[in-house]
């Protein structure tokens, strides 16, 4: 069976796939140059991460191929039902970079209440002439222990924002469209482990009322999660982090909730126009941005190759 990685595969993934007899072939291909390449080699899998698209005309044209896989949740440079619809199986590593999203999340939050975001960039400007003035600007901090932390999505990556948020001593409320309940354990470094039950609410209103601080883990939408409807039953001063999907949040409206201090501040690792985010958020003080690295850890990238080889080995058996 005949691999491509078009966009890379770790080095343990790698060696799982090979110890296992399989072909993966050593080749980046350029979008123009992909549907040769795969015919004249007859690979049978695809493998991508977000800079390879996956078009219907790719899939018309690559009768070989078996198997189309995805490292991490989000499968939009696919499509995926149309691959389905040709016998193809569709996989991917929606359980690998939980972790690393959940610690971004938590990296965002710290860095918005100790005002980082903006220290990082006056210090250097201003440090040893307003020092005395800029330590001054921060004194109002706060603190997460104690305060409520919302979770939109009852998926992997909440459960792993929620276990960072009970070690920070935050009251964790999750919200979904159907009430979930689901057990979240806390493992610690001496074996022990704690389990806590948890039932999300699908009241908006409620959920978004509570929350002091909301952080958003569901991508299933096509429209607006966040909107002025949703701005409007906020508490006044709460700190939002998108780590889902643009598109989830509507971005123009929350800088106007920024400017009118409902929203003290926000983080985001996805944007509407991802990759040219506007510039008035790029210029925002009051925005936390990291340009889409919620899974680029060593650590996840790692799990989504073995997770994947894994995967193809198994498949391997139907095909």
């Amino acid at each position: 069976m005949k691999i491509l990685a078009n966009d890379g595969i770790s080095n343990s993934g790698e060696k799982v796939l090979k110890e296992a007899g399989l072909n993966l072939l050593d080749n980046r291909v350029s979008q123009e140059h992909l549907i040769p390449f795969i015919n004249e080699n007859q690979v049978e899998v695809l493998l991508v991460k977000n800079a390879t698209q996956v078009t219907r005309e790719l899939i018309d044209a690559c009768p070989s191929l078996k198997i189309i896989g995805k490292g991490g949740e989000s499968m939009d440079n696919i499509e995926v039902e149309y691959a389905k619809s040709k016998g193809i199986f569709v996989i991917n590593t929606p359980n690998a970079f939980a972790k690393s999203v959940a610690e971004l999340v938590f990296a965002h939050f710290l860095t918005l209440i100790r005002f980082l975001h903006d220290s990082n960039r006056n210090m250097p400007l201003e440090g040893d002439s307003k020092f005395a003035f800029l330590k001054k600007s921060y004194e109002k901090a706060t603190e997460l222990s104690g305060k409520t932390l919302g979770i939109m999505g009852f998926g992997n990556i909440g459960k792993e924002v929620a276990k960072i948020g009970i070690g920070l001593g935050m009251k964790i409320i999750f919200y979904t469209r159907k009430p979930k309940t689901d057990t979240i354990s806390l493992e610690f470094f001496d074996g022990r482990t704690i389990d806590f039950e948890f039932t999300s609410s699908n009241d908006m209103e409620t959920f978004l009322k509570e929350a002091d601080f909301i952080s958003i883990n569901t991508s299933e939408t096509t429209e607006y999660i966040i909107d002025t409807p949703e701005f409007e039953m906020m508490k006044d001063g709460v700190f939002i982090v998108n780590t889902a999907k643009g598109g989830v949040i509507n971005e123009v409206t929350l800088i106007d909730y920024i400017e009118n201090k409902k929203v003290a501040g926000a983080a985001l690792d996805v944007f509407e126009t991802e990759p040219k985010p506007e510039i008035q958020i790029l210029m925002n003080p009051s925005l936390s941005l990291s340009p889409h690295v919620g899974g680029s850890t060593l650590e996840a990238q790692e799990r989504i190759g073995t997770e994947l080889a894994q995967q193809i080995i198994d498949l391997q058996k139907l095909i």
